[in-house]
């Protein structure tokens, strides 16, 4: 059995590649049941969540991923997730692969964000303000690059001085200006594309800062509870999502909306199956805003971890 280790798995998915690799899974589908979300008690802290996700090819591959979101683990100076994924044969139930769950997890959750913004982001856009300074935010901004010309990295948190750290990996590893800034409302006033990845439990994108043409890019937050924008953010956009019965049951930024009214099942313009199949056209013109919800997708898992295990067999 192939064993990929986090820094072995990320040689083996670069964002290009994944990218087409998801955009091929969502246009043939696959096989997909519910996934497993179970609260975890941890004593003396906010609870952690344990997700398991299964989904196969029919007799070619079939994948579980195991995750733990730990959000106590940011005082530890650990990754809020920790996962592994068990890559089988599917049509002999053979395991071929174990691959580093967490490093898949980040790459292929920024993959899918670059997949919808190659429909709903301005070709043009050069701007990108990154709200939160996690494992997502240097792979965003790389997924981010690999689909639209950015020229100018904007990035927030809670602390400036991880803000100004990811700034300087961005500068080394990408070549592309990069500054942590303590403005967001400024930052995202002149923003192309908004990417958020926080578990944040009340808003922080407003609708008043969005300007025409800009996309919001909305990726934690993935409890009903939780919240990255507020409610006239979602009222002044077109919204779409990574997968509608993910989104409608567990993304704050949608649950919400749609329980106070804002929002519609009918408003949700389409999911990344409908995009990348043609039956939505995602953006029209270059005023418009969009918002793309993702919560994360057993079928992105298994695309990535197909595409590291025939990259490196």
């Amino acid at each position: 059995m192939l064993l990929l280790s986090e820094s072995q798995t990320r040689q083996a998915l670069p964002f290009p590649a994944l990218i087409d690799a998801l955009d091929g899974m969502f246009k043939s589908g696959c096989e997909m049941p519910v996934r497993h979300h179970h609260d975890m008690a941890i004593p003396g802290e906010a609870d952690a969540t344990l997700l398991l996700m299964p989904a196969w090819v029919p007799g070619q591959y079939s994948g579980v991923k195991i995750a733990h979101v730990v959000p106590g683990n940011a005082a530890r100076s650990l990754p809020a997730v920790s996962a592994s994924y068990l890559l089988s044969d599917g049509g002999t139930g053979e395991a071929l692969a174990l691959v580093d769950g967490g490093e898949l997890t980040a790459r292929r959750t920024a993959a899918a964000s670059a997949l919808a913004a190659r429909s709903l982001a301005r070709r043009d856009a050069e701007h990108l303000v990154v709200v939160g300074t996690g494992r997502l935010s240097l792979n965003l901004i790389g997924a981010h690059a690999a689909v639209r010309p950015i020229r100018k990295v904007s990035i927030w948190g809670r602390s400036l001085d991880k803000a100004a750290g990811i700034a300087r990996q961005v500068a080394a590893e990408y070549g592309i200006n990069a500054e942590g800034v303590t403005d967001l409302e400024t930052a995202c006033q002149t923003a192309d594309i908004i990417s958020a990845a926080t578990l944040s439990e009340t808003p922080l994108i407003l609708g008043k800062w969005l300007q025409p043409g800009t996309h919001v890019d909305l990726v934690g937050a993935f409890k009903p509870s939780m919240r990255e924008s507020d409610d006239e953010a979602v009222r002044r956009s077109l919204v779409f999502v990574d997968t509608r019965d993910g989104c409608t049951k567990e993304g704050g930024d949608i649950v919400q909306p749609l329980a106070n009214g804002t929002l519609s099942p009918a408003d949700i313009k389409a999911d990344l199956y409908e995009l990348v199949r043609g039956q939505h056209d995602g953006r029209s013109s270059d005023e418009e805003i969009t918002l793309f919800k993702s919560v994360g997708a057993a079928l992105e898992d298994l695309a990535g971890a197909i595409l590291a295990y025939e990259t490196t067999r």
